[in-house]
């Protein structure tokens, strides 16, 4: 019986011959087309795209540096500041970013050219929630985060790279947040 150690043939090698069979039967019966079958699709899937708010023409509000660690920046503005005006902010912090003039807005210039490779400004409305970040034992606001907006500058291997978004969290989505611009995009003003 050569190799097979059980002394007989298993029903599987039985059954091949009657399988090719079948298969070269079916396949002489349905044909062959050696025409390939063209299909053309007029179907275009739409891409998402993004919608940016445009740059606000309000004037920002003013603002000063409440906190300031290695690589972050908290400002604070008026309680009553509107979206409107935290996005000014937003713009007015990355023309400065691009400009290298963060000095006129008595932010250390020095300290944000030293980024590493990214530094973050946060804006609150108002003092109250603003040491959030900085506070040992309770929080002022409770457990999450109450920033109006942020602002980021700098990034890995894009030293240039920034992204500014307005925070607005919902009762249903406390994560809601708004882009204000592609930051992959290059700056213009």
């Amino acid at each position: 019986m050569g190799n097979n150690p059980w002394g007989f043939t298993p029903a599987r090698y039985l059954d091949a011959p009657l399988a090719l069979i079948f298969v070269m039967s079916f396949t002489l019966l349905s044909g062959c087309n050696s025409t390939p079958i063209h299909t053309t699709s007029n179907i275009t899937t739409a891409q998402p795209t993004t919608q940016y708010p445009p740059r606000p023409t309000t004037p920002p509000p003013p603002f000063h540096l409440f906190h300031a660690t290695n690589g972050s920046f908290t400002l604070v503005t008026t309680p009553t500041a509107t979206d409107t005006q935290i996005a000014a902010i937003i713009y007015q912090l990355r023309d400065a970013a691009h400009t290298h003039t963060f000095d006129t807005l008595h932010i250390p210039q020095k300290a944000v050219d030293a980024r590493d490779p990214m530094v973050w400004f946060h804006i609150y409305r108002g003092p109250k929630c603003a040491p959030e970040k900085y506070t040992d034992g309770k929080l002022p606001c409770g457990a999450s985060y109450h920033a109006a907006g942020d602002y980021t500058f700098g990034g890995g291997t894009h030293h240039d790279w920034d992204d500014g978004v307005l925070l607005q969290p919902t009762p249903s989505n406390p994560d809601h947040q708004t882009e204000l611009w592609n930051p992959n995009a290059p700056y213009t003003r």
